[in-house]
């Protein structure tokens, strides 16, 4: 296939550009300085020019906290930039793929949120990018729209992708007993999304490792067990106690109830991804 990826300067976006070109996809990579999603004419012009098979939408801005102090940034990035993809993507005969959160929920519900639940987003990040859903979806018929969840992956920034290497430096760290959500590690959703679209069949899908998911604690737990560290490095915190600009979902797990209808096995479980990560990032301190 003709790939053409958006945001691939980002951790996911370097994921799905290393798994296409592992299966000899012709890539076209674009980060946000040579592809800013929320300019439409720039996007139409190329699309038009690559006329790609599918586009893969891993541009947005996910500091949650900061779209809450700028939300005209935030509906930009995560709301204009996925529709205005979806129109170019009609245009060029493109199938689109654009990444979306658990942060659509509120968080209220026990267990899985599935795409039979009503999203209810309480953050301006979850707003935005809720509209960019459904913006996208009504720009182009053929739209994938991929919730995912507590991403961590090499190369990543968040507290779920730096705190193997924290670990490693045996520093303390606090990790929030009461959030709870699905991980999933970046090379297994870059696969996925690269069947999505290869699949071609719209639709929303949840795409998390398997699992019944883990809080914070748990999760940052499990990676001191397989590195092999003391568990007093961690101490656990409740949210309330951490001073945040945007509200978070206390529950945020999710699963699929499409992709097992469309063949698409689960993800592997969230603790092989976690120790597949390790090893992935297994680096001598120097």
């Amino acid at each position: 296939m003709r790939v053409l990826v958006a945001g691939s300067g980002g951790m996911v976006g370097r994921a799905v550009n290393d798994d296409c070109r592992s299966r000899g996809d012709e890539v076209f990579a674009y980060d946000h300085e040579s592809l800013d999603i929320s300019d439409l004419p720039l996007v139409q012009r190329e699309l038009a020019k690559l006329r790609p098979d599918a586009v893969i939408n891993c541009a947005a801005w996910t500091d949650v906290d900061g779209c809450e102090s700028d939300p005209e940034r935030a509906e930009a990035a995560n709301a204009r930039g996925p529709e205005n993809l979806a129109l170019a993507s009609r245009d060029a005969g493109a199938v689109l793929v654009t990444i979306s959160t658990d942060y659509v929920f509120d968080g209220e519900k026990d267990g899985f949120y599935t795409q039979r639940d009503d999203p209810n987003p309480t953050s301006v990040y979850g707003r935005a990018k809720l509209a960019g859903e459904r913006r996208a979806q009504l720009a182009s018929a053929r739209t994938i729209v991929v919730r995912s969840g507590f991403i961590y992956g090499p190369g990543g920034q968040n507290f779920l992708s730096t705190i193997a290497a924290r670990l490693r430096r045996e520093e303390q760290v606090g990790a929030i007993v009461d959030a709870w959500g699905t991980p999933t590690y970046s090379l297994h959703l870059a696969a996925r999304l690269r069947d999505l679209a290869q699949l071609d069949l719209p639709g929303i899908y949840h795409v998390v490792n398997s699992g019944a998911g883990a809080s914070f604690e748990e999760f940052t737990r499990a990676v001191v067990e397989d590195l092999g560290k003391s568990q007093s490095l961690v101490r656990g915190v409740m949210s309330n106690t951490l001073t945040r600009p945007a509200p978070r979902p206390r529950n945020s797990r999710l699963q699929c109830l499409v992709s097992p209808a469309i063949g698409l096995d689960p993800l592997p479980p969230w603790r092989q991804a976690v120790r597949d990560f390790l090893a992935k990032t297994d680096r001598p301190t120097q």
